[in-house]
């Protein structure tokens, strides 16, 4: 673990790493984590020993995140893969996902609870068409902060004219699609340049190195600072009543707050929490606790308590945008499962229209089923009313997954965009 100086910790930050293949996504963590001293010396041995049996001289970084046998054997990148690492200032989640454009919903999993997204370009190839993807799948995704590492500055013999060239090009791209936040870093994964340490062969880059702007990012809008969203898990009875038991989604729980409860929209206060530790006075966001209400009323699994002063909105009818999974299209009128914390209800696709077409990032009509990767507009029509918010409002409860009860396997991922996407029906 590294254990550079600085300011005190700055809590979690979870990023994504995306990018056009061979762009350097796994050099560039596997030189992040090199250079921050956050690889254990089994895993640093190994290493070396596969140089040498390779009769290299240098350390392939990307071994550290390509795990699978066949991404080693195929030199790709093909799931999502979740590294955790700390520095002093900061801990950090990072996922890095696959660059080819059939594995976009490895990469829409892979944003969807980002904060910072890191999106590799290639100097010498500029910006590709997956590149424009990434920009806009990760604007889509509601993450707040995007950097653009600019990478293989080594082989454009660390020229500030040809980063500035592609930098302005990527801010002018960017904001047509909406984006306030882009910051962009020249690096060298492969040597190691303004990755972890600022480089001195790029002494006209005045900005921080990428660490370090990681280190110091804000990350997105503190759950704990929205109205509450706690999703009943379990009931459990006690001696002094019921226990309602679950991971709080947003906001914060303190006893004598007012809630409701939804779908049934009965009113009650909250009269105590506790987790195994004891009991607690107040509770926040990412907190699994147990909690006891002053009313007799009738809660069970998938029930969701909210703020009474600022529920989610309730209806059986959904407008979403959904990004398709399955390898199987969808099939008109099937009935899918919509789960969205802990709830889930019976639905099915009543349209599906308008499809993001990936080159231009547009959307145009299209008829027929809902084919792998693909991202569309859709209306979803529940047969039991569901409690969401909007996506850019609550992330937590903004999103939902599609389930096919008969496979039990996940088939679809949607986000809710606005408030007046959900309706009674």
């Amino acid at each position: 673990m590294q254990t550079r100086g600085g300011e005190g910790d700055r809590g979690l930050l979870r990023f994504t790493t995306a990018g056009s293949v061979d762009d350097g996504k796994s050099t560039l963590i596997g030189r992040l984590l090199h250079d921050a001293k956050a690889v254990p010396h089994d895993r640093l041995a190994a290493l070396e020993r596969a140089a040498e049996r390779k009769g290299e001289t240098e350390l392939d970084l990307s071994l550290l995140t390509d795990g699978l046998v066949a991404e080693r054997e195929q030199g790709i990148t093909i799931d999502v893969a979740h590294i955790y690492f700390a520095t002093v200032r900061r801990k950090f989640i990072i996922a890095d996902t696959p660059g080819h454009e059939q594995y976009t919903r490895n990469m829409v999993t892979g944003a969807s609870t980002a904060d910072a997204a890191v999106i590799l370009v290639d100097v010498c190839r500029g910006m590709t068409l997956q590149t424009h993807r990434h920009l806009y799948l990760s604007h889509l995704l509601g993450i707040r902060h995007l950097i653009l590492a600019v990478n293989k500055m080594d082989l454009v013999d660390f020229s500030a004219g040809a980063f500035t060239d592609l930098a302005g090009r990527a801010a002018d791209r960017a904001a047509a699609i909406g984006v306030r936040d882009l910051r962009c870093v020249p690096i060298s994964a492969k040597l190691g340049d303004n990755v972890v340490r600022r480089s001195e062969r790029m002494g006209w880059y005045r900005d921080e190195p990428l660490l370090d702007l990681l280190e110091r990012l804000p990350t997105a809008a503190m759950q704990h600072d929205l109205p509450l969203r706690f999703p009943v898990q379990l009931v459990r009875r006690t001696a002094t009543g019921r226990q309602y038991l679950g991971r709080i989604a947003s906001g914060r729980l303190r006893i004598g707050d007012e809630i409701v409860v939804l779908p049934s929209g009965m009113a009650s206060r909250v009269r105590s929490i506790s987790t195994f530790d004891g009991p607690l006075s107040a509770a926040a966001a990412g907190q699994s606790v147990a909690v006891e209400i002053e009313d007799d009323l009738d809660i069970s699994r998938g029930d969701l308590m909210a703020a009474r002063a600022a529920p989610p909105a309730l209806g059986t009818t959904l407008d979403a945008t959904l990004c398709w999974f399955a390898d199987e299209p969808s099939v008109p009128d099937r009935r899918y499962l919509v789960k969205s914390g802990t709830r889930s209800v019976t639905g099915r696709i009543d349209e599906a229209g308008d499809r993001l077409d990936l080159a231009t990032l547009g959307y145009r009509c299209v008829s027929g089923p809902l084919e792998r990767n693909v991202i569309a507009r859709a209306r979803i029509a529940l047969a039991a009313p569901l409690a969401v918010d909007d996506y850019g409002e609550n992330r937590a409860t903004g999103s939902f997954i599609l389930i096919d009860p008969d496979a039990n396997a996940t088939v679809a991922a949607g986000i809710i965009e606005n408030r007046g996407a959900v309706s009674a029906g």
